[in-house]
């Protein structure tokens, strides 16, 4: 198998993909009128609030699902030269653990504790010995390799 990727530069991979991702979810919910605050409002819409978050969980996981199912990086992952692979074997991913490895990472993300949540499943790879693995990596059983002493695809 691949050397583990560096948790920084995993941790750079994932704001890359919170950006790209985050910047459609911004455009679908100001078309769909979900947006949770309104510039010169006071109030916070529960209903808005909760559009907004289901459009983010769908979209989060439904990015990282495909893209790591399909060839176990994300766009973040791949310009930086990492992939997600299954702590067995080394291979890319199935479906399932795919989208059990995004379902762990993104609902509490779009529901409840963005920030805190992404701080504790993400930064727990900095600690985690002796596959670096956050936790979302732990409840799917992948780990995050390096993809630049790999040979080309």
């Amino acid at each position: 198998m691949p050397p583990l990727a560096d948790s920084a530069k995993r941790t750079l991979a994932r704001i890359i993909d919170m950006i790209l991702v985050g910047i459609v979810v911004y455009l679908l919910t100001w078309a769909f009128n979900v947006r949770e605050y309104d510039v010169n409002s006071d109030q916070l819409n529960a209903a808005r609030s909760l559009g907004q978050s289901v459009i983010a969980a769908v979209l989060y996981i439904a990015y990282d699902t495909f893209f790591i199912h399909r060839t176990g990086q994300t766009l973040g992952k791949k310009w930086l030269h990492m992939r997600v692979a299954n702590l067995s074997d080394g291979a890319t991913p199935g479906a399932q653990t795919s989208l059990l490895r995004a379902l762990v990472l993104w609902l509490p993300f779009a529901f409840c504790c963005a920030c805190v949540w992404t701080a504790i499943c993400g930064g727990w790879s900095f600690f985690d010995k002796p596959y670096k693995q956050g936790l979302h990596d732990k409840a799917a059983k992948t780990v995050v390799v390096s993809t630049e002493t790999e040979p080309r695809r």
